[in-house]
């Protein structure tokens, strides 16, 4: 009699990942469609760039609502432009708002734990996500960092929606690029297509949006991924100025707004002298959410209550100061950019921007979720304000009051946030002034080049910096990480006891055999390497008995472990100016398990390079 099978029960859960996972998958001919077809990659783009638009207006909606209901705003008023909200809901809305979002953190954190077993991991954003991971995004933990985007701006928090933006379009797009098992170059363009179409959508700027790609995202421009990035820009702007109205940012009733003069070479001094200060600023910024989150974590307050102290000195402010601080500061910056300005003394400019700046410090410090895009937008329009009004002498120069604000407002973007092309095409698409654009280059290239030789970050890297990362762009260098020393090494190695005789190694390892042999102690540790030319000339020129293998030894100190990268081991190699070294488990055990050359390792990362090269240029099948 045939036995019956032994069924397994196969737990829901995994059930439903597997499912999932086999509906993530578009058929065999569609995915060689798109992977063989630079068209398909192309119209891949302009899907992902289309549903990018679609949630930036779902999002930009949403949290309009959330505003009006909580603070009980007009249709159409921007919290940051409006100026009747009573005190105390300008007070405790935020307050209320962070602990809603501190109690949400701390739940979801303790559902991981018990699920899990481990405590919860940063998301990845779209630059770690390109830089270490291939592209690789989790779109439900970006889902919630948008959620948390929503809510802490939409509470009045002094951050901006982009960074929800950029993090669930760029992972929808990751999604899509695995789901078509895109090649790792494909999919960090991909990713890139996500990003551009979610700041596009953002401003209805399809350049600004293209070179963020590029210059933050992807981390380079090649003609290969200019089509789709664009594709994706252009179909993300498209879509939502069909669904949300995208008031302009700048009012210019003809370039007599911009300039009181023809532009001149001489018109550059100012504007250079305009970046240089809003360099600096820009480092007080970043330095200064460093500042406060290292402040929370001394005052040792619970995690869930943080968000909520830091909202109540948030609402404090506005009340003290201008509602003008709260959330991204849209409405804000349409009083400072209009034809008739916000009429501020330069008292109370310098006031607001302080006050701003302080804001976005506490918020993001605090754990309320966003990033510096709009705020840095909104604090370099108010410092070009104040350079125009507190410098003597600008009058004899070609650019208005306003278009220091716009200069400002790129230059002091660029320190935050980075991407000289990227903030200057947004000046350009938001004036429609090339003359003004000339100067608003000249101002992000000194502000961009001041931060990167004096503080050498911007937001997003400096975050990375304080969590232990060492990336600095978006470049891809993951593949770095995965090119270790235990995917190299070779594992047969023959090991001697340090104590056999060197008549006997002689005899065991005669010339022409392997010229390096790895020795170990009497407890079967790392001793170093005997390089047998040497051991038989040292035989040969002794005038006494032969000298022992532990005389012989080189490199006793000098090891590789298997989890270090091709980079850090050619460091290893330059500097104990050794062609081979032997790899071992760990510095406590210094068990042998492996030799690695300096040729192999050297070959191989060379190898690395040149594949990343032609990836870059589009020249991969």
């Amino acid at each position: 009699m045939t036995p019956r099978p032994i069924l397994t029960r196969v737990p829901a859960r995994a059930r439903l990942l597997a499912r999932a996972r086999l509906l993530a998958k578009v058929p065999a001919r569609a995915r060689a469609a798109v992977r063989g077809s630079e068209i398909g990659l192309v119209a891949l783009a302009g899907l992902a760039g289309c549903v990018a638009g679609a949630a930036v207006a779902a999002m930009q909606g949403a949290t309009q609502v959330l505003r009006a209901w909580l603070y009980g705003l007009p249709p159409g008023m921007r919290l940051s432009a409006s100026h009747d909200v009573p005190a105390l809901t300008l007070l405790l809305v935020p307050a209320a708002g962070g602990l809603v979002l501190g109690l949400l953190a701390h739940t979801i954190a303790r559902a991981i734990a018990r699920r899990h077993r481990r405590r919860p991991h940063a998301v990845v954003d779209p630059i770690e996500a390109n830089a270490l991971h291939g592209g690789r995004m989790s779109v439900r933990g970006s889902g919630l960092v948008a959620l948390q985007n929503m809510i802490s701006n939409g509470s009045g928090a002094s951050v901006g929606l982009e960074a929800g933006y950029t993090q669930i379009c760029a992972s929808l797009a990751a999604r899509f690029g695995a789901s078509f098992e895109l090649r790792r170059s494909d999919q960090r363009t991909l990713v890139g297509c996500g990003a551009a179409a979610a700041i596009a959508a953002a401003f209805g700027a399809p350049l600004t949006g293209a070179f963020y790609a590029f210059e933050l995202i992807i981390g380079t421009y090649a003609i290969a991924t200019l089509t789709p990035v664009v594709v994706a820009a252009l179909c993300g702007s498209v879509v939502a100025r069909a669904l949300v109205d995208q008031p302009a940012l700048v009012t210019v009733d003809g370039l007599d707004a911009l300039t009181s003069t023809v532009i001149t070479g001489a018109d550059t001094v100012p504007v250079l002298g305009l970046g240089l200060v809003c360099a600096g600023l820009g480092i007080v910024i970043m330095r200064g959410v460093a500042l406060v989150e290292a402040g929370i974590r001394a005052s040792r307050i619970p995690a869930p209550l943080a968000p909520a102290l830091g909202g109540l000195c948030v609402g404090a402010l506005a009340v003290a100061v201008s509602p003008q601080v709260l959330s991204g500061g849209h409405g804000a910056l349409h009083l400072h950019l209009g034809a008739h300005g916000a009429g501020m003394g330069l008292g109370g400019l310098a006031l607001l921007f302080a006050a701003k700046a302080t804001a976005s410090a506490l918020s993001i410090g605090a754990g309320f979720r966003g990033g510096l895009f709009f705020a840095s937008l909104f604090l370099g329009a108010l410092v070009g304000e104040i350079f125009s009004g507190a410098m003597p002498g600008l009058a004899a120069f070609a650019p208005t009051p306003l278009a220091y604000a716009v200069i400002g407002m790129s230059a002091l973007a660029v320190a935050v946030i980075g991407g000289p092309l990227t903030m200057t095409f947004l000046a350009l698409e938001l004036t429609g002034s090339f003359p003004i654009t000339g100067l608003v280059l000249v101002a992000v290239i000194a502000s961009s080049l001041a931060v990167r030789k004096t503080f050498g970050y911007s937001f997003a890297t400096w975050r990375f910096h304080l969590r232990g990362e060492s990336i600095r762009s978006a470049h891809d260098v993951g593949w770095i990480r995965t090119l270790t020393v235990d995917t190299l090494m070779r594992r047969e190695v023959a090991t001697v006891p340090v104590s056999l005789p060197l008549t006997v190694f002689l005899a065991d390892h005669p010339l022409g055999s392997p010229s390096r042999v790895v020795a170990v102690d009497g407890e079967g540790r790392y001793a170093g390497i005997v390089r047998v030319p040497e051991a038989h000339a040292a035989a040969r020129d002794a005038d006494g008995p032969p000298p022992g293998l532990a005389d012989l030894l080189r490199h006793a100190d000098d090891v590789l472990t298997p989890g270090m990268n091709a980079k850090a081991a050619a460091a290893a190699f330059d500097r104990t100016e050794s062609e081979a070294l032997a790899v071992v488990d760990g510095p406590e055990t210094r068990r042998v398990v492996g030799l690695l050359t300096e040729s192999h390792t050297l070959k191989r990362y060379a190898e690395e390079l040149d594949r990343q090269r032609r990836a870059m240029l589009g020249e991969t099948a």
